[in-house]
């Protein structure tokens, strides 16, 4: 009888201890897994569902023991849907941030399209499944590319990682969240006007020097003659400035990741 209880028992541990961990890797599912569907360059809608989700759980694995999740279940099902709840929130919080951030690129394609008469040329998006200027793809485009060339995709890691240090697994702050997503939206604006400054003052350049042309010869067809102009020199503008567009990009964009504590 007594061997019995104690298999009982040792039986009983065992379930509980296996509970406790598929728990954990669920909730290590839910805060690094939904930040990586909406993370840029891991959760693009171009990338098939599948194959988001299959990396995702693959990753999850993998960092699970160095997360501060401890193996065990709580007692009650409130319990289990606040904890559910409150690692999914956070993790999707994190990757809207970053997704907020990377929408900077598109609103600076857009202003560089509309400055030098490419606003009407559309393409696919990148970041949305809306069309976007061309220009604004290629902006996209090329920020996602260089979070991997510069290996910004092991500070987006380590990030999530630090990310219990800032969010302990356990009740969020919704104010404070708000707060920092509304912040993180200034910093995304001031990010798109920043890197699409150098077509301002061409714009303005080019349109004053059409406009003088056309007031000292009104005969001439300045719009037909500067059109040409105006999309050569934004081309060649954006051409030279693409470098420095994209690593000051990167550089908020891990600045912004440092938060976490690294």
């Amino acid at each position: 009888a007594e061997d019995r209880r104690h298999g009982r028992v040792l039986t009983m541990t065992l379930d509980t201890y296996v509970a406790g961990l598929i728990f954990g890797y669920v909730l290590v599912v839910a805060r690094i897994g939904g930040a990586l569907m909406f993370m840029p360059g891991f959760g693009e809608v171009q990338i098939p569902l599948r194959a988001r989700i299959s990396l995702a759980l693959v990753l999850c694995a993998a960092l699970y023991p160095a997360t501060p999740i401890a193996a065990e279940m709580p007692d009650t099902t409130v319990g289990v849907a606040q904890m559910l709840a409150s690692e999914a929130t956070g993790g999707i919080w994190i990757g809207l941030v970053a997704r907020v951030l990377l929408s900077a690129m598109d609103f600076a394609g857009y202003q560089v399209g509309q400055v030098s008469g490419l606003a009407n040329a559309f393409g696919p998006s990148l970041g949305a499944f809306e069309g976007a200027t061309l220009v604004a793809t290629l902006l996209l485009l090329g920020a996602v590319a260089i979070i991997f060339a510069t290996d910004a995709h092991h500070v987006i890691l380590r990030g999530l990682m630090m990310s219990y240090a800032v969010f302990p697994p356990g009740p969020l702050m919704p104010g404070d969240m708000a707060e920092q997503i509304v912040r993180a939206g200034a910093r995304s604006l001031y990010i798109g006007t920043a890197v699409s400054a150098p077509f301002f003052v061409m714009g303005v350049i080019l349109n004053l020097g059409m406009g003088l042309a056309n007031r000292m010869m009104p005969q001439l067809p300045v719009f037909f003659v500067g059109a040409s102009l105006l999309i050569a020199s934004g081309l060649f503008v954006l051409a030279v400035a693409v470098p420095s567009m994209l690593e000051f990009f990167v550089s908020q964009f891990t600045d912004w990741l440092g938060t976490f504590g690294f």
